[in-house]
């Protein structure tokens, strides 16, 4: 198997995507190989369909028994396992639609995006596409 060098989060509510862009955390309960270092791209439903919102880099994992008394009541409440904490995030004003990337070929959509391991070169090809937007 392959190591991700990324993954795909996708964030559910508008809610948890303001605390991801304010707070720098996101708390999951996917199972992964999380690696400082590694990017994310954050999608969300928007009125344009589900679509790149941002990415972040990794820069600190933590297990729920490192957390906060609240946040471990958080992730109990939700079925969380971690908090990933990011080095730096980057929010776009404009998002990329998902059919926009070659993610439409993968047929994937709303939840099924959700943690799917991607490779440099994926990551590379979505981030520039959405930074392209932006101009």
């Amino acid at each position: 198997m392959v190591e991700a060098d990324g993954y795909i989060l996708r964030i559910a509510t508008e809610k948890w995507v303001d605390q991801v862009f304010n707070l720098a955390i996101y708390y999951t309960g996917a199972r992964r190989k999380w690696k400082v270092g590694q990017t994310i791209i954050f999608t969300h439903k928007t009125k344009i369909g589900d679509a790149v919102i941002g990415y972040g880099v990794i820069g600190n994992i933590y297990e729920k028994d490192e957390l906060s008394e609240e946040e471990r009541r958080e992730c109990e409440k939700w079925g969380w396992k971690k908090a990933i904490e990011f080095k730096y995030i980057i929010k776009f004003e404009k998002p990329l639609p998902v059919k926009e990337t070659f993610l439409k070929d993968l047929k994937l959509r709303g939840k099924y995006l959700h943690s799917l391991p991607l490779n440099k070169e994926q990551m590379d090809s979505i981030i520039s596409r959405a930074e392209r937007l932006q101009s």
